[in-house]
């Protein structure tokens, strides 16, 4: 593939990520909205289950309801780990009929929409219930954490593969998100912030393959002259 390689996670499997790192959620349903914390868990094929107390409203109107089955809406949010402007980097919301399965409540999705900085997509319900999140997707908090605290230089020399254009009057520069294909940095500026991402040679298939993709982005960044602003904003602070 070399160095052409420009694949992204699709949005069906940008959505199952979400969903696989999330550890709270939101829940609309019969008119209530109830946020639950470490609540749910996802199957193979996307169904939602979710472990609600007793005395949950939620609970409560899928009891009452005389369908037995009432709608709801199930929101996640996908927070950069790493603190940047606007942090939510995604909105997923799934929609479809709540069902009993022994102490806990089943969603079978029958909509899905994914919102990320880009915009709004539906998802197809076959293509959402076959993919799977990103092998990176449970650990990406602790990556791009430790990339940020422990390798601020690394993330520098990084910004040396950004277009001049797009560091113009940049005054911080951040890893925003990490998946198998390639890394996000989010360039910060006084007022706006801009996203730009760094496609790895080949995906990363499992973590054991992350930093050979990292050393290998380093390394044609090192072959390159570091970007004028960021020059000047180091003279500054170091003056």
């Amino acid at each position: 593939m070399g160095d052409t390689w420009t694949a992204a996670p699709s949005a069906a499997q940008r959505a199952r990520s979400v969903l696989a790192a999330a550890w709270s959620c939101a829940v609309t349903a019969q008119g209530a909205r109830e946020e639950f914390v470490g609540a749910h868990t996802v199957a193979g094929d996307g169904r939602v289950r979710l472990r609600l107390p007793g005395d949950s409203a939620l609970r409560t109107a899928a009891v009452r309801d005389p369908r037995g089955e009432p709608s709801a809406v199930l929101e996640f949010a996908d927070v950069a780990p790493v603190p940047v402007r606007r942090r939510v980097r995604a909105r997923l919301w799934l929609a479809g009929r709540l069902a009993a399965g022994g102490e806990e409540l089943v969603l079978h999705p029958t909509r899905v929409v994914l919102r990320q900085t880009c915009g709004a997509v539906v998802v197809g319900i076959e293509e959402y219930a076959s993919a799977a999140p990103d092998p990176l997707a449970l650990a990406e908090a602790h990556l791009l954490t430790h990339l940020a605290d422990a390798h601020p230089d690394a993330v520098e020399r990084l910004t040396r593969l950004v277009g001049p254009d797009t560091l113009h009057g940049a005054v911080r520069v951040r890893p925003l998100a990490v998946d198998r294909h390639g890394l996000t940095l989010r360039v910060e500026r006084a007022r706006t912030h801009g996203d730009v991402r760094l496609a790895f040679h080949v995906p990363a298939d499992d973590i054991g393959a992350l930093p050979e993709r990292v050393h290998a982005l380093l390394a044609r960044a090192s072959a390159r002259v570091c970007p004028r602003a960021l020059q000047r904003q180091r003279t500054d602070r170091d003056g």
